[in-house]
């Protein structure tokens, strides 16, 4: 009676271990599946998650790259120096200092556009009946150099001074020979009293696959002379083109 007493004492013990490891196995089993289906149902970049850093997983999931991070700009100017209308003979050209302007607050980069063969006379006389002379023949200087890689810019600032109600014939040597198809363009001139002269209209005419935008004039008597003034239209110009 006392074997039997034992016996039966053993095999209790035995088969309540028994149930214990398989209840064990079992809820081990089940979360396993509920893991993986919770996984399986979330976002891929959701789910890469799950093994991150605690650092890592504050962070959002996913973000947008920055529109801005891809755009580029650039200023084209052409300017002169010497005796110059209402402002006497000048060391840097009025132009120059607007595009040096526009560049500090857009970040762009600048190029100067230079003449080839550089005839200008540098006496403001002179100069006017060279200026007339090639727009009469429809001239197109050369200019030295080559410009920017302009595929990498988006939008393209480009000034100079009026000549006799219109762009530098150089002006139109570089619209004719360069690619600006698609890009915004950003007329800007100096002058003293002919504005910005239609260089807008004259601009969309020679580059009609491009998008014009709102235009700047500056005397340049200003430019030389009340520079704290013309940086204040300067600016307030390029925030509402949204610099």
């Amino acid at each position: 009676m006392k074997k039997i007493f034992v016996f039966c004492a053993i095999l209790l013990v035995l088969l309540t271990v028994a149930g214990l490891t398989g209840c064990g196995a079992g809820k081990q089993q089940q979360n396993q599946n509920n893991a993986e289906t919770e996984n399986a149902s979330a976002p891929a970049d959701t789910a890469a998650s799950a093994a991150s850093t605690p650092e890592e997983t504050a962070q959002p999931a996913s973000q947008e790259p920055s529109q801005t991070a891809d755009s580029k700009t650039l200023v084209l100017y052409f300017s002169r120096t010497g005796e110059q209308y209402t402002v006497g003979v000048i060391e840097k050209g009025n132009t120059a200092i607007v595009a040096e302007m526009i560049a500090e607050k857009t970040g762009a980069d600048t190029f100067e556009i230079l003449p080839a063969d550089d005839h200008y006379p540098m006496t403001y006389k002179e100069l006017t009946d060279v200026a007339k002379r090639e727009q009469n023949e429809n001239a197109r200087p050369a200019y030295a150099g080559t410009l920017p890689e302009l595929s990498q810019y988006d939008t393209i600032f480009i000034g100079a001074p009026v000549w006799w109600g219109d762009w530098p014939m150089i002006l139109y040597t570089v619209f004719e020979n360069n690619d600006f198809s698609g890009k915004k363009l950003v007329p800007f001139s100096t002058h003293e009293g002919s504005g910005l002269s239609g260089f807008d209209k004259k601009l969309a005419a020679a580059c009609p696959d491009c998008e014009i935008l709102e235009g700047l004039a500056v005397r340049g008597n200003d430019a030389q002379n009340k520079q704290d003034d013309v940086r204040a239209a300067v600016n307030d110009w390029l925030t509402g083109l949204g610099y």
